[in-house]
């Protein structure tokens, strides 16, 4: 996949989670360039190329064309017998405790109860709160 991402940015292995189109953009010309990628994943650049673009948004005011890889997500999900590469529709951790260091894993960004997710990888067990059966994963949808 090809996108643009800020030059300051623009290393080959660098991970980032694609947050979703910006308001800021809504008129630029290259904008389908920038917002190819689905909100709340994850991705890995695995090539810089040498285009570079002006951009009224990225620090320095250039962005630069790149080659990205999805990437499995971490999330947090309940349930004792988790089994990697099992399919299983995604049901969110109820938790309000914004200061957990678990929050954002326990509501990934573009993830919805029900989706259906594949569990990459089972990574370790969280103990949060009192909440059992917890498990830190990755995942793919």
């Amino acid at each position: 996949m090809i996108t643009l991402i800020g030059k300051s940015l623009a290393q080959e292995g660098l991970e980032f989670q694609y947050r979703g189109p910006l308001l800021e953009c809504r008129s630029c010309k290259l904008k389908n360039v920038c917002f190819n990628l689905d909100e709340g994943k994850w991705y890995r650049i695995t090539k810089v190329r040498d285009k570079e673009h002006e951009c009224k948004v990225h620090e320095g005011g250039k962005v630069v064309t790149v080659e990205v890889e999805e990437i499995p997500v971490p999330i947090v999900i309940s349930g004792k017998n988790v089994v990697e590469g099992e399919t299983i529709a995604y049901k969110p951790i109820n938790c309000k405790d914004t200061s957990c260091e678990y929050y954002q894993l326990c509501h990934p960004i573009g993830l919805r109860e029900g989706f259906k997710v594949k569990i990459v990888k089972v990574l370790e067990d969280v103990n949060c709160n009192g909440k059992k059966n917890l498990k830190k994963v990755l995942v793919t949808w």
